[in-house]
């Protein structure tokens, strides 16, 4: 098998050879840091994050950069209404959004650099592009010649003649043409700002990446990643810029995901309709916001709903009974296994790990990477009704679940609960009333957990109890 990847650029599946083997270089968008992060924001988090962590499955050292948007017009005007500076706002969101990686199990960044830390970068950046005559200043601003770089539209495949100027770009009557965009922002007064060759200013938004991307990357990188919506102008105006100074192509694959919908609009705050990642997942487990966004492919708009959660969760109960059955039904038999697991068991889990593979090596398609998970809890109950499973039998499933659940991570960590003197007394008490055939006792009981947020579980290994 070799890992597909559908190139934006080249609007194809491509072999995926990164430029050195066993290392990639990958680059995400990362969030402007003025607010929340809400549910569409989470959808490139967790579909990023688990195209990261399959690239390391395959072996590979993954040099994961995503930046942080720490200051820019939205973060000046929301400073201005909670009467604060801009640096406290970030600091604050930054925060927020790294408690709300925790909450979706996504893993770090290698590293996250801000653009206030990267104002040397950008400066040069910009410089060089002026010398080599893409850049003009006018008035304090700095802004890029797109008519000088032929490629300009190539991404998002706009034609700079066909562009609804006033709509689809900012109309300026500084710049030299309508579709130019800015490098350098001079400061309004009382506005934050950094020094310049250009006088009191702040980068443009799209400059800052492409300063960051090649320091902390270098030229090229392998991978750059972001939502379907940065594609143009972003994403385009990152390849005139880095193009244009460096002569190479600036990634050797792009990668968008799709929109998030509420209905039949797009994700967004603007609509008034963006909710909170910290609300969801107050909610729900990262396991069923994941189950949710990964359940339909990466590239595919994705439509949200409570009952589409809500069936995620069902799902996510199902995988993780199985698994936590299998763990307990191995820690019961000692919890080690002696001897290969049978032919007939190691066949099946066999083919169900190498379509799982199959299908994330087919462009990270997750759906049907879930649907292999499925075929394990098939294989897990069918197995684990057998009282006489051996125990090399439950460690072979074990570890085949713990494959594709370390990319998907569907299941948190199956690790063992302590319960409280209270609950291990009612879990006594019901496991008496059931003996004694007292069935309105054991109800009464069960009910009684479930108020304190204890769910108990009969299976054919015994009665089980997790937290809610």
């Amino acid at each position: 098998m070799a890992l597909q990847i559908y190139n934006t650029m080249t609007r194809s599946k491509e072999q995926f050879i990164p430029q050195e083997q066993g290392k990639v270089k990958m680059y995400v968008c990362g969030p402007t840091v003025y607010g929340y992060m809400h549910i569409g924001n989470a959808r490139p988090v967790i579909v990023f994050d688990t195209v990261r962590s399959y690239l390391e499955q395959l072996g590979n050292e993954v040099r994961y950069v995503t930046n942080f948007t720490d200051v820019d017009d939205k973060m000046i005007r929301k400073a201005e209404e909670m009467n604060t500076a801009v640096a406290e706002i970030a600091e604050m969101f930054i925060a927020a959004y790294y408690e709300d990686l925790k909450g979706l199990d996504v893993k770090p960044a290698t590293m996250n650099p801000r653009v206030t830390e990267s104002m040397d970068l950008i400066i040069d950046f910009i410089k060089d592009l002026e010398a080599k005559g893409f850049a003009y200043e006018n008035g304090g601003d700095v802004y890029y010649r797109t008519s000088k770089f032929p490629g300009y539209g190539k991404l998002s495949g706009q034609k700079l003649e066909e562009l609804q100027f006033g709509i689809r770009v900012e109309v300026d009557s500084r710049k030299e043409k309508p579709e130019d965009f800015v490098l350098w922002k001079a400061a309004k007064p009382g506005e934050v700002y950094w020094q310049s060759p250009w006088g009191e200013g702040r980068p443009g938004w799209h400059i800052e990446c492409s300063a960051m991307a090649r320091e902390f990357l270098g030229d090229v990188m392998d991978i750059h990643g972001g939502g379907q919506d940065l594609q143009f102008p972003h994403h385009e105006c990152e390849c005139a810029q880095t193009e244009a100074l460096t002569g190479k192509p600036l990634a050797s694959y792009w990668m968008h995901n799709g929109f998030l919908n509420i209905g039949d609009e797009k994700m967004s705050k603007s609509l008034g309709n963006g909710l909170l990642v910290k609300d969801i997942r107050a909610r729900y487990k990262a396991g069923v916001i994941r189950y949710f966004m990964l359940s339909t492919h990466y590239r595919n708009p994705l439509g949200f709903t409570q009952e589409s959660l809500n069936s995620a969760e069902k799902s996510v109960e199902r995988i993780t009974l199985a698994a936590g059955n299998v763990r307990h039904r191995l820690e019961l038999a000692g919890g080690a296994a002696e001897g290969p697991a049978s032919e007939e068991l190691n066949d099946k889990l066999s083919a169900i790990v190498a379509n799982y593979h199959a299908k994330m090596q087919d462009d990270f398609n997750t759906p049907d990477a879930i649907t292999a998970v499925f075929d394990w809890v098939s294989l897990a109950n069918q197995t684990l009704a057998n009282q006489e499973a051996e125990a090399a039998d439950l460690a072979a499933l074990q570890k085949a679940f713990e494959e594709m659940n370390a990319v998907l991570r569907l299941v948190a960590e199956l690790a063992e609960e302590v319960a409280s003197e209270e609950v291990e007394r009612l879990i006594a008490e019901r496991t008496e009333a059931r003996k004694n055939k007292n069935w309105s006792r054991s109800d009464e009981i069960r009910d009684e957990l479930n108020a304190m947020g204890i769910l108990l579980e009969d299976t054919p290994q015994g009665m089980r109890w997790r937290r809610k």
